[in-house]
């Protein structure tokens, strides 16, 4: 049964899951254990319902009324409380009922990053803000299991990853500082040691999520040396055990454009009690090696990245379907205005730069499966991350912005579904690196892992392994042609000064970011047309004629007829046989 998007007046209280058969595709060819994909199936079914109704009907409540501060009680003393409405509560404890913060602690069996990821894609779908705090408290969850002291870490690590929302404790991170931004090195954040403990002194910028109950902190140890090879690592409990506050006063809450929810604020640190973060050498005593503080944090911030990749990912998804349904609904000059050739194009398009997006994304999550062995995965993965984190981001806003238009004037408006996704779009290319910082991040990975060996050795195998059908054959030239490309930008800029790497670093993302997408589409049609289903094959091509390719006269003159023949089984996942996806 075709998606028929013109019985449905909006997208909330739908079934999400049940409405996206490329997050069942994602998972089938993802997950080819059964048990693996039974296990996922049972979580994403659960969430598709969760995401869809409760979580996505509050959210349009709280974003109009997001966290107020409480500075003082009633008796003149300081409190430093955040206050929620109440929705925002009921969505989190329903996520944490779901196992969101604690699944792999709490399932009795390996939980796949394929599902962690549909889960959070799903979420994202309905508020990225409320993902934020809970992505940010699996993050921290990873650290206080794999460093925080053994006398505390069983106690911190039940409260983080608990499925009671009575009893569950949420993390956050500080790193930002007012001077420094995304320069870490510059910042100057105090650690004193006090005996197996430290106390923290200094001022964090950017404090998400800042109501939580454990923090992993950014500082610097006295006698360290300047720069960030000078920073270690904390973890911070919000309260002392016997619940006063730990040397810890939030100045403010930030006046965010969007991303209303999850409250941002400005934070004292005054001898805050801290535990040093620091991984135990094979002799069982402290890592001191300089810089390993910052990488310990970078491991969190990496996770992070990932997060705000899928938050991208998740706005794109829910912007096309709401306009998918809009266009379906609403008439103008005596027809749905998704018959007219402009609304389809942008519809087209919209759902096969989500797709592409969605391939890079997940390919994150299951980065070992194509890769030769564990360390190839691991620099596939250290690549792959910041190009998804660009690509999806920057991808969201752009189809926040085109889903609004299709909505005309009504999308402008704050009672109509689209504004919150525009503002909220916004927020993510800046969030855990802004776009430039991933640009040098992929450069750094390129020199110090040669992850770019691994990228173009993915590519590789994905254009030998592509089925030779003729539908497929653009796309396969079209990927061929930007590996061979992105060889040469690479030959080129290694030797170029720096200054021009520099400058060329954005150009060269979005090339690798574009190549990876075309060649994970290739393996993604190449499945399909096993099942002798044409429809990713056409999305692979028109991906590559949109984005790999430079069309003649702008694509007019090459009378391409996918958006206006094959819009029906495109948006709506019907099946394309070889036949019709050739002639289109």
């Amino acid at each position: 049964m075709l998606v028929d998007y013109a019985s449905y007046e909006n997208a909330t209280g739908l079934d999400w899951y049940a409405l996206d058969p490329n997050l069942t595709l994602l998972l089938d060819r993802l997950l080819p254990d059964v048990e693996d994909r039974g296990f996922a199936e049972e979580h994403v079914a659960r969430y598709g319902v969760l995401c869809g109704g409760p979580l996505a009907r509050r959210a349009e409540v709280t974003d109009h009324h997001g966290p107020v501060l409480r500075r003082y009680d009633r008796w003149g003393q300081e409190v430093d409380v955040v206050e929620h409405h109440p929705g925002w509560l009921e969505s989190k404890a329903d996520l944490v009922r779901a196992g969101f913060t604690g699944l792999p602690y709490q399932a009795g069996r390996p939980v796949p990053a394929v599902l962690t990821a549909s889960l959070a894609y799903l979420v994202c779908q309905a508020e990225t803000a409320i993902y934020c705090g809970l992505g940010m408290t699996a993050g921290a969850a990873d650290i206080v299991e794999r460093y925080a002291p053994a006398e505390v870490r069983d106690d911190l690590l039940r409260r983080l990853t608990s499925p009671d929302p009575d009893e569950a404790w949420e993390g956050g991170m500080f790193l930002t500082e007012r001077q420094g931004g995304s320069d870490v090195g510059a910042n100057t954040t105090r650690a004193v040691p006090d005996g197996a403990e430290w106390r923290l002194h200094g001022e964090k910028h950017f404090c998400s999520n800042v109501d939580a109950e454990i923090f992993i902190v950014l500082a610097r140890p006295d006698g360290a040396p300047d720069g960030g090879q000078g920073l270690a690592t904390f973890i911070v409990p919000r309260s002392l055990p016997d619940g006063s506050a730990n040397g810890f006063r939030i100045k403010r809450l930030k006046p965010k454009l969007g991303t209303t929810g999850v409250p941002t604020g400005e934070v004292s640190l005054e001898g805050a009690r801290a535990w040093i973060a620091r991984p135990p050498t094979p002799h069982g005593t402290a890592d001191e090696r300089p810089g390993r503080g910052l990488n310990t944090m970078m491991e969190m911030v990496n996770g992070s990245r990932f997060g705000v990749a899928v938050m991208g990912l998740g706005i794109h998804r829910r912007s096309f379907l709401e306009a998918a349904i809009y266009a379906a609904r609403r008439e103008q000059w005596g027809q749905r205005i998704d018959h007219y050739p402009l609304v389809r194009e942008t519809l087209v398009d919209l759902l096969v730069t989500l797709e592409a997006a969605a391939a890079l994304t997940f390919e994150c999550a299951g980065a070992t499966r194509g890769s030769i062995d564990e360390d190839e995965g691991r620099r596939l993965r250290r690549i792959l991350v910041p190009l998804a984190k660009v690509r999806a981001t920057r991808g969201a806003i752009g189809a926040a912005s085109q889903a609004l238009e299709v909505f005309g004037g009504n999308g402008y408006m704050e009672d109509w579904p689209m504004a919150r996704q525009l503002r909220d779009a916004q927020c993510h290319t800046i969030w855990e690196g802004t776009e430039n910082i991933c640009c040098l991040d992929v450069r750094r990975a390129m020199r110090n892992d040669g992850a770019h060996e691994a990228l173009l050795a993915r590519v590789e195998r994905a254009l030998l392994g592509s089925d030779p059908a003729p539908v497929l054959a653009p796309a396969v030239d079209a990927v061929a042609t930007t590996l061979g490309e992105a060889r040469e930008a690479i030959a080129h800029l290694a030797g170029a000064s720096n200054d021009l790497q520099l400058l060329h670093a954005r150009r060269l993302t979005y090339l690798l970011a574009d190549l990876a997408q075309g060649a994970l589409l290739l393996d993604e049609a190449t499945w399909s047309l096993t099942r002798d289903d044409a429809r990713k094959a056409v999305v692979a091509r028109r991906f590559a004629h949109i984005q790999l390719s430079v069309p003649r006269a702008r694509g007019i003159l090459d009378d391409d007829r996918t958006v206006l023949d094959l819009f029906e089984p495109l948006t709506r996942y019907g099946s394309i046989e070889r036949a019709a996806a050739a002639a289109a």
